[in-house]
């Protein structure tokens, strides 16, 4: 009996949106957005990246530079609802998805009924998430990896576009609690929100002092913003780069031949798969934003910190050295070498 051969696969369906209207979109939403938070041009072009590559993204930084105000802003800007979760310690896992309750109609009759939870909105701020307690953190889990809620053993689906942005205080600062593994593997990026320069710290109190107040445009939908993710993807990537991605996230692993001397020394354990799909898909992204329609290793140099810095988890002798894991991974890229 032969084998029946395989079915071909289907063509792409064509894209909506042509790479220089992707281009131009996005330099319009960080335009729009810098009227409002100063300086951080790194941050806001991440976090646009992330936005456009359908992740989430996770903010550190000590409080007041403008965590809030960024996602609160993008939210404005591409026209999607918007919500704000505050972690706190007492803050229950019912309080972020919803819960079911009994409600009665005019006829007196009962019945449960779904209320939804602030998780139901295209733009998710988790607020300071590290101060709630590791079993409401996991209650974002299955939200951001599988963009569903389950309440009561019934699956509810959350609208795309679904961005989560969460920010937290440094671990060292009181009343934190550590993000487990797991979850920051679900992050696309984790991105350090630096103190601000004096100029720009006098730019912020002309901004927040003064009687102007910063007007920002509607420049992007949802329904863009999903076009612009579909298009991203379609970014073909050279075999010998795809390779180079592969020998990076190797490279954090201590136990691979391939690991410099650097990671056999200060890491634990290694980027996940996962990982490796996040610095790729953010050097298609990156390519698009910078004009062209491949992955260069450039690219893939420029999202290697946001994307792996959080799963690259570092082991006693580097904590007790003061070694981060951008030192580790800054190593691992001048000790990889391009192949063509």
């Amino acid at each position: 009996m032969t084998t029946p051969p395989a079915s071909p696969t289907p063509p792409a369906a064509p894209s909506r949106i042509s790479p220089e209207e992707f281009r131009q979109r996005a330099q319009a939403i960080e335009a729009e957005v810098s009227q409002v938070i100063v300086g951080q041009r790194e941050l806001i072009r991440q976090t646009v990246v992330v936005l456009l590559a359908g992740g989430n993204a996770l903010l550190e930084g000590v409080p007041g530079l403008a965590k809030t105000t960024l996602v609160r802003t993008l939210a404005d800007v591409v026209d999607c609802s918007f919500s704000r979760i505050q972690f706190t310690p007492d803050l229950m896992p019912a309080d972020i998805v919803g819960t079911t309750l009994i409600s009665e109609d005019e006829h007196g009759r009962k019945a449960f009924r779904f209320e939804p939870g602030p998780i139901f909105a295209n733009l998710v701020l988790a607020d300071e998430i590290n101060r709630a307690t590791p079993k409401t953190q996991s209650a974002l889990l299955e939200a951001m990896q599988e963009r569903t809620v389950t309440v009561a053993k019934t699956i509810h689906l959350l609208k795309a576009p679904f961005f989560v942005l969460a920010t937290q205080n440094p671990l060292e600062m009181e009343g934190t609690y550590p993000l487990p593994e797991a979850q920051l593997d679900r992050f696309f990026f984790k991105i350090n929100v630096t103190f601000p320069t004096a100029a720009e710290l006098v730019e912020i109190a002309n901004r927040t002092t003064g009687a102007r107040v910063p007007q920002i445009r509607k420049v992007a939908t949802g329904e863009m913003i999903k076009d612009m993710q579909d298009l991203a993807r379609t970014v073909p990537i050279a075999s010998h780069v795809l390779a180079y991605a592969a020998r990076l996230i190797t490279a954090t692993h201590p136990e691979s031949k391939e690991a410099p001397t650097l990671t056999k020394q200060y890491v634990r354990y290694g980027a996940s798969p996962r990982g490796m799909q996040a610095l790729i898909l953010a050097g298609k992204i990156l390519a698009l934003l910078d004009g062209r329609f491949n992955v260069a290793f450039a690219d893939l140099k420029a999202a290697a910190l946001p994307s792996l810095r959080h799963r690259c988890v570092l082991n006693f002798e580097a904590q007790a050295e003061g070694i981060s894991p951008d030192e580790v991974l800054k190593g691992i890229l001048e000790s990889l070498k391009e192949e063509a």
